[in-house]
């Protein structure tokens, strides 16, 4: 097992966020990227944070991703929109992506929004939380590169994992969120186990001989597993409909993950954004969604457990507490990161980034 790590959040955005700035993105574009990458280690989603610094990093070296996002409006029609991202930076697009739904739905109650030719973005969830603060509610589903095999077929990965995330807000709590994929976990998942050099349970995948294995790194070459079986590989076909063959991007093979440094991801996007407003007054909605969570969590419990939590609820506890005291990094992460360091020569910046207490606000 590796060793860990302390870590300032703070710190380490700021060090992102140099990394980032000079492989070419614009200040603001590279704070975008930055904060999104801790977020996710903050809310304990270690699989979607700065494990994956070098890999967009080396991928705006290599131009298979734009150090400058320029989005095309394809379509505009009332609710609809049709954006091409033109292979820029996936957190940019989803951001902006966002910000037009909620725009339009602010306007007509409800919109969506598909994009074509972007690059993957992290963890959803920051996004679709984006419109929670607006006062809606978010879906948002993005397709992947192939991890898993069609149910029934035999080893060859055509299926991405294609995760979706629905949030809501949640009357002055942290917001009620979803974020998964449709496998049985998310490959970046198994990247983690990697990097913490821990064997992966039985179950989450197969290796490239169609053997079930506890190897991270024969799961990345092998086939991941869909979550309940046949339903999984279901839903992953659907969100693929959605984010690929709807919004006109590549859709199931033709998709590249992000760790293919030299080649396009063509990358779809498909989010729908309701203003609860114009389904019902705003204090009636707090009020409905308190009566929710409150009856989710009165239940009696189960043997071995402490609390009922809400979705989203176990992440914000999480910020809270790395905030307090500092993230645990893979010692192999942070190997990572050093690499990337040394290259471009913030490597003190780096070292500064040892420590707990960040002083930045929960969010």
């Amino acid at each position: 097992m590796s060793a860990h790590i302390l870590v300032n959040s703070h710190a380490l955005e700021h060090f992102v966020h140099d990394v980032y700035a000079d492989a070419g993105l614009s200040d603001t574009d590279a704070a975008l990227i930055a904060k999104s990458l801790v977020q996710a280690d903050l809310w304990n989603h270690q699989s979607h944070g700065v494990l994956r610094m070098p890999w967009y990093w080396e991928r705006l070296r290599r131009g298979s991703m734009s150090q400058s996002t320029r989005i095309e409006v394809v379509r505009s029609k009332g609710a609809v929109a049709v954006l091409d991202a033109q292979d820029g930076v996936g957190q940019v697009v989803a951001k902006h992506a966002m910000d037009l739904a909620i725009e339009k739905a602010k306007a007509h109650g409800v919109a969506a929004v598909t994009v074509r030719n972007s690059n993957h973005f992290g963890t959803l969830m920051y996004y679709t939380r984006m419109a929670t603060e607006a006062g809606c509610i978010a879906f948002l589903t993005s397709n992947g590169g192939p991890a898993m095999a069609p149910w029934g077929g035999a080893k060859r990965k055509i299926i991405g994992t294609n995760p979706w995330s629905i949030a809501a807000p949640a009357a002055g709590r942290p917001p009620i969120m979803l974020d998964m994929a449709n496998t049985g976990v998310a490959r970046g998942k198994i990247y983690l186990a990697r990097q913490r050099r821990e064997p992966i349970p039985l179950g989450w995948a197969l290796d490239a001989d169609g053997a079930p294995t506890t190897d991270p790194e024969a799961a990345i070459n092998g086939i991941i597993l869909p979550m309940a079986h046949h339903k999984g590989y279901a839903i992953a076909a659907l969100m693929d409909v959605l984010a690929g063959v709807l919004s006109g991007a590549q859709f199931l093979s033709g998709v590249n993950g992000p760790y293919h440094y030299d080649k396009r991801s063509g990358v779809g996007h498909f989010l729908t954004v309701y203003d609860i407003e114009a389904f019902m007054d705003r204090a009636e909605f707090d009020a409905r969604m308190e009566r929710f969570i409150t009856e989710i969590k009165a239940q009696p419990l189960a043997q071995g457990f402490d609390e009922i939590f809400y979705p989203g609820e176990m992440e914000a506890l999480a910020a809270e507490r790395h905030l307090r005291e500092g993230l645990r990094l893979p010692e192999d992460t942070w190997s990572d990161l050093a690499e990337v360091a040394r290259e471009v020569g913030l490597m003190g910046v780096l070292d500064k980034c040892q420590g707990a207490t960040s002083g930045r606000a929960v969010e």
